[in-house]
């Protein structure tokens, strides 16, 4: 049941902030708004990473939703790249979310956030150094099936590993960034679908309306700002905040 203390404004505004925050950041580099949101919420505020991480998963069926048809209507959205995604990253999440019991996430995680490192590194130096040329991807589909799982079975992950892959490969940013965040509702929508089968349903309160308010808010937001920020701009930024980011998570996952 939905208590009334839960929607006390001065309590609902710190995870409001979050959700604006890392909303705005994923909608305009496209990634980074599970990422940041577990790291403040675990770190900062004090929710336990499950129930922080199930939390998360909630709102992003609503920001992305959102996020898509933002990138839509600023014409941000590759359809080639897009259904290319979409199929396996969506077998790759619901896959994720059945064996998520089963699998040593403290095992895994640092490997692939050292990794997300060395590319968030790779990203910056090559915006700071040379102009991006613009090339047509050529591994897809096994990146989508990859980070869909990861995102279910991580807690978070499609778009740093999926936007992230797709720049190294000379994809263009503000196509990617729209692309990646569209295919991310259905993606977000199946691995929730696939939670609430097994976990149950939790009451959208507290934290979760907080973040669900914040990241609603930003994610038009975002779109714009990727529709104008020049392609080396883009690379740069996510570089910092994929590098940033992982770096946190690498730190928090050794100690």
């Amino acid at each position: 049941m939905l208590e009334l203390s839960a929607l006390d404004p001065s309590a609902l505004l710190p995870f409001i902030l979050i959700g604006f925050a890392a909303q705005l950041v994923d909608g305009a580099l496209g990634m980074a708004f599970g990422v940041i949101c577990n790291t403040l919420l675990v770190a900062v505020m004090g929710v336990p990473p499950a129930t922080a991480s199930a939390r998360v998963h909630v709102v992003e069926v609503f920001t992305t939703g959102v996020s898509g048809i933002s990138h839509l209507i600023h014409r941000n959205i590759e359809w080639g790249l897009f259904f290319r995604l979409l199929v396996p990253g969506i077998i790759g999440g619901v896959t994720g979310a059945y064996l998520l019991s089963s699998i040593d996430g403290a095992v895994v995680k640092p490997i692939v956030l050292t990794y997300l490192i060395l590319v968030g590194v790779w990203l910056l130096i090559r915006g700071l150094l040379y102009p991006p040329k613009i090339r047509k991807p050529k591994v897809i589909a096994p990146l989508g099936l990859v980070g869909g799982f990861l995102d279910a079975a991580g807690g978070g992950g499609w778009g740093p590993v999926v936007t992230s892959n797709l720049l190294v490969q000379g994809a263009e940013p503000r196509k990617v960034v729209g692309t990646v965040n569209s295919v991310e509702f259905f993606l977000t929508l199946a691995v929730s679908a696939t939670f609430i089968w097994h976990l149950g349903f939790a009451d959208i309160a507290g934290a979760t309306l907080g973040l669900l308010i914040g990241g609603v808010i930003a994610a038009p937001m975002g779109a714009f700002m990727a529709k104008r920020f020049s392609p080396k701009l883009m690379l740069i930024l996510v570089g910092v905040v994929l590098t940033l980011t992982s770096a946190f998570g690498l730190w928090r996952a050794l100690i």
